[in-house]
């Protein structure tokens, strides 16, 4: 078994054997819990009345955009804050326990700990992913069917996009020995990116123009919630996650060096 393997099993471990996991999910499940059946009664209503309007039925056709989509929205907002909350401690509280000196003079390498790390906060994500995930399968109650790719795809999207902000979140938590500031810093930091497209607006040169629009995350991000599969935004979102672990591991071995 590998190094970073064991790593992530005793992060993980220590997520769902610690109550700090269950209360983030428990508010989760709280705030969706309110939000769901009010956009539900409010896509029936709109679909009723649109059926009335055309003389059709068509509720589901229209399903994904109208009541899934909004859902995904609201869960991306929560895990603007949700993950700093879950990457805060990997590196900033070891500093400040003095266990992280430990980790740097054990037989494992940077991306070990690195690659550990994030293996860990990622399953933690998956699990709350798969709670919010509950909701939608719910409306089966109601509608006759699923369209399973679209929806499938959506959550595939958001969790790849949840997997960015692990990556840029644990390197702003090696950056300080402090969890607020390592808090405060990946909710700046997740926030600030969904900004970067608006230099579309404000750039005259194309190839800058151009730029932005490849670099903009709701761009990447929209053909993937829309359930429409695009290499190049799976291509893009890789590489900003490969981008932030390797900041991440450039950090820890930084801090390995002056260890020894």
């Amino acid at each position: 078994m590998s190094a970073s393997v064991v790593i992530a099993r005793k992060e993980l471990k220590g997520f769902f054997l610690t109550p700090t996991f269950y209360i983030i999910a428990g508010v989760i499940c709280v705030i969706l819990s309110l939000l769901f059946p009010v956009h539900f009664t409010i896509f029936v209503t709109a679909a009723q009345m649109a059926a009335q309007q055309i003389g059709g039925g068509g509720q589901q056709a229209n399903i994904h955009y109208g009541l899934y989509l909004r859902h995904l929205n609201y869960l991306n907002l929560l895990l603007i804050f949700v993950v700093p909350a879950m990457t805060m401690k990997m590196f900033a509280e070891e500093k400040k326990m003095r266990t992280f000196d430990l980790l740097l003079t054990a037989p494992v390498t940077s991306w070990d700990i690195v690659w550990g790390k994030f293996l860990a906060v990622s399953g933690a994500v998956l699990a709350i992913m798969l709670i919010a995930l509950l909701y939608p399968l719910i409306t089966l109650m109601f509608v006759k069917q699923i369209h399973w790719p679209s929806l499938i795809l959506a959550f595939s999207g958001i969790f790849i996009l949840s997997l960015v902000y692990v990556a840029m979140n644990l390197f702003c938590s090696s950056l300080t020995g402090s969890v607020l500031i390592a808090f405060i810093l990946s909710v700046i930091l997740n926030i600030s990116i969904w900004f970067v497209g608006i230099g579309v607006e404000v750039v005259d040169s194309q190839w800058a123009r151009d730029l932005f629009e490849h670099i903009s995350l709701s761009n990447q991000l929209s053909g993937l919630v829309q359930g429409t599969l695009r290499t190049q935004s799976i291509a893009f979102f890789i590489s900003a996650i490969a981008l932030f672990l390797f900041l991440a591991e450039r950090v820890v071995e930084s801090h390995r060096w002056r260890a020894s």
